[in-house]
């Protein structure tokens, strides 16, 4: 081989080094974004809705934060209270909302309100049961997760029926389920952000959209 066209030869091999490296570089970037399946950027909570972006951290983004609208206060809970850092205050916010359902009667127009909303919603990752109360109202699963979206309900609908909606209760439920099931939850988020399903709460937490994961 003679030396031009040695040297053409190493040019060569050098650029299709570098293009390798460059197109590796991407790839692992991109493959980056996508750790273990969950897209990482930022995503804004905002009111009822979740906004998403293609590189949405959407298992952390729908974790609500802060201290509930005026209940929040009233029974000294935060959304902050229920995380895998702190068992124990978790644990113990979860069993202040439950003890609310068995401490809470409705009867009337205020029960028949709060079975309508408590059938909208299940707590199918603990239980198979088809929502959290039968159609009469009554307990229709026994885990802590259950009493607490049932205490909530319940207070709600007691001390702050004409300020929180149906849906508006419905939501605060939903929201109190996600922090309850975080990884399941942002599994779900991901699934309905590929359908192009608003990711509110009750969308995410609520029966509307239960088994999309299947």
């Amino acid at each position: 081989m003679d030396k031009p066209t040695a040297e053409k030869l190493t040019i060569g091999l050098l650029i299709a080094a570098v293009f390798m490296v460059g197109f590796n570089f991407v790839q692992l970037n991109y493959a980056g974004s996508y750790s273990g399946g969950t897209p990482t950027g930022t995503n804004q909570v905002s009111g009822n809705s979740v906004s998403a972006s293609p590189q949405a951290q959407i298992n952390k983004d729908i974790i609500p934060k802060g201290v509930p609208k005026i209940y929040g206060a009233e029974l000294g809970v935060s959304y902050d209270d229920v995380s895998l850092s702190d068992q124990a205050r978790a644990d113990a916010t979860i069993k202040k909302l439950g003890t609310l359902d068995t401490k809470i009667t409705l009867q009337g127009e205020e029960l028949k309100r709060y079975t309508e909303i408590a059938l909208k919603i299940s707590c199918e990752y603990c239980c198979g049961t088809d929502s959290i109360v039968f159609a009469n109202g009554q307990p229709a699963c026994g885990c802590a997760h259950s009493y607490a979206m049932r205490g909530v309900a319940k207070y709600l609908i007691q001390n702050h029926g004409q300020e929180f909606s149906d849906d508006g209760i419905l939501e605060e439920m939903a929201k109190w389920k996600t922090l309850f099931f975080p990884g399941q939850i942002s599994k779900k988020a991901e699934i309905l952000g590929s359908k192009g399903i608003q990711l509110t709460y009750t969308n995410l937490a609520s029966n509307k959209y239960r088994g999309i994961e299947k």
